[in-house]
């Protein structure tokens, strides 16, 4: 697993210089990115010069730090956070939930849902309600994880026919998040998903293969429906240049029919 800059008892120098590590940058290519000198990072990183909050903003930008670290940055060098972190029922935040449902809703019959730093989904339409009916009603309880719901042995694990490269996937989708921010209930959420048991031959092992090979273009997910075989392919968005740490740390993820019988089928659910 990654190491992360910590924030504990540290000036924002050695927090600065953390994440340059982090990030693979030298002081000299940081500087050129930032318009200013080597010279000016050392003296920074080392606490023998006290960034200015434009300079500290403008380093966390190019070092591409998560909004909620940026405001770590910022109270390490003295000053106040700059970005809020609005709860997502808040009155402020209504035309984003309004165009969020309206999004998802107008994605069906195809499933989408929205979730948060912690996978923990805070919006989802009827095409994923329909994939997880018949998991383990205690599985679906708020918070509903969208980690726990795909990977727990009663959750939609058995019915996932290439569950190991798909577990694959999402590990490692985990291991990039977790690189970029520093959390540490994401890195025991992690830990916890990682550990479930994991059958030696997938639970689609041995079954019967389309009678036409399908191209696919992605990683599929191959989950099993009421004696189906549906294939999707997921897709991941996030918002550009969120000024909140809530709406920065959102994801809006898409499941696309991977072939032409889960479109027909999905479709038909409409009718």
């Amino acid at each position: 697993m990654t190491t992360h800059p910590s924030t504990g008892g540290q000036g924002v120098g050695p927090l600065l210089r953390a994440w340059r590590e982090q990030r693979r940058v030298s002081q000299l290519e940081l500087a050129l990115r930032a318009d200013s000198s080597a010279r000016h990072i050392s003296f920074v990183e080392t606490g023998r010069s006290r960034p200015s909050e434009e300079m500290v903003l403008r380093l966390a930008e190019h070092l591409d730090v998560p909004v909620r670290e940026r405001n770590a940055l910022l109270l390490a060098a003295g000053y106040a956070p700059r970005y809020p972190e609005t709860p997502l029922d808040d009155p402020a935040l209504g035309a984003l939930r309004e165009g969020i449902e309206r999004l998802i809703g107008g994605y069906e019959p195809y499933p989408a849902l929205v979730v948060d730093a912690l996978y923990d989904v805070v919006a989802a339409n009827r095409g994923i309600m329909t994939l997880v009916d018949g998991v383990c009603p205690s599985l679906l309880e708020p918070p509903l994880n969208a980690m726990r719901l795909a990977l727990h042995p009663r959750g939609l694990a058995p019915r996932i026919r290439n569950l190991r490269a798909w577990r694959g996937h999402l590990l490692e989708q985990m291991e990039r998040q977790i690189a970029l921010h520093r959390s540490e209930p994401l890195r025991e959420l992690y830990e916890e998903v990682a550990a479930y048991p994991v059958p030696e031959e997938d639970p689609g092992a041995g079954s019967e293969e389309p009678s036409e090979p399908v191209p696919y273009f992605a990683l599929p997910l191959r989950i099993e429906h009421e004696g189906r075989t549906l294939s999707f392919i997921s897709s991941i968005s996030t918002f550009n240049t969120p000024m909140d740490v809530t709406v920065a740390e959102l994801a809006i993820e898409t499941l696309l029919p991977a072939d032409p019988a889960t479109a027909k089928y999905l479709q038909s659910l409409l009718s």
